[in-house]
């Protein structure tokens, strides 16, 4: 039994490995996956001393809590949430040094989704094609975090980062996304597609790793029927038949038959990761326009 690991205690919501993903692996089906939050991933990895490619934990909501077996230096970022060491306040943000055996507590978001839990050499989950990341999806990677679980976790190989606390965005008030038109934005009425653009959206409670799903106007289409399955990409807005749009995420599908109206741009797809049902929701418009 390896003394570097951590013991989940309490699992929460949803909790999962996650690192940069597995890209490259459409044509096989494969989805991107990795932290929907990238930058709050990376920025764990730095705290601790981690390189960029290091597994870290991604939690939905309400956190988790870890028991490590040897002394570790930990970091939880993305939404802002308590943190505690065997019940004593600890800095968010920040590097944190838990002893052996000790509790790591990660509380329920105050704003935002996803809380990111880095841990000095990474979990240490064997990868699949090249990635530790869950995929919701498909299946690949380990499974999501249960209660009694152990997580390996490898050797340290730099030094925590010498912060108080990081800087790091907030939370969106209102999500929004820069849009360009998609391969299939001509499936839908001229009248749909300045609906998309200058009315406004909330984010839905149904939305997940796959996709975004959205509260507001339904997209008429200017075509019936459906289409062959074609590539999709991550950031696409595909309209499925009820007419709101859904924003494709990185476990999404690699393939679909729905049309895509628009294409988010890949720099604003962190913000929707942190996005909480409820939120106002915007599209706005770059390049041409109908």
């Amino acid at each position: 039994m390896t003394d570097r690991a951590l013991v989940v205690v309490r699992a929460g919501a949803l909790t999962t490995v996650q690192d940069l993903g597995r890209p490259g692996h459409a044509h096989l089906g494969v989805p991107r996956s990795g932290a929907l939050d990238g930058p709050s991933a990376a920025l764990v990895n730095r705290l601790v001393g981690n390189r960029p490619e290091a597994a870290v934990l991604e939690t939905t909501l309400d956190g988790c809590d870890l028991r490590p077996r040897s002394a570790v230096t930990v970091a939880v970022a993305g939404a802002p949430c308590p943190v505690s060491v065997d019940g004593r306040a600890a800095p968010w943000g920040a590097p944190v040094r838990v002893p052996a055996g000790a509790r790591l507590s990660v509380g329920r978001a105050v704003l935002g989704v996803r809380a990111y839990v880095g841990v000095s050499g990474g979990v240490a989950v064997d990868p699949v094609l090249g990635s530790r990341s869950t995929d919701l999806l498909s299946g690949l990677g380990p499974p999501p975090l249960a209660d009694g679980v152990v997580l390996p976790v490898g050797r340290p190989d730099g030094s925590p980062a010498r912060v108080d606390v990081a800087a790091q965005p907030g939370p969106p008030a209102e999500l929004v996304l820069r849009v360009t038109p998609g391969p299939r934005d001509d499936w839908f009425t001229a009248a749909a597609v300045r609906t998309l653009v200058s009315r406004p959206y909330r984010v839905s409670s149904a939305s997940n790793r796959i996709g975004l799903r959205t509260e507001g106007p339904v997209l008429e289409r200017a075509r019936v029927g459906e289409l062959p399955s074609e590539g999709m990409v991550l950031g696409a807005v595909q309209v499925p038949p009820d007419g709101r749009p859904v924003v494709f995420l990185a476990d999404h599908p690699t393939t679909g038959g729905y049309p895509v109206i628009a294409v988010v741009r890949a720099e604003d797809l962190p913000a929707a990761a942190q996005a909480a049902p409820g939120i106002p929701l915007r599209f706005a418009a770059v390049g041409r326009r109908r």
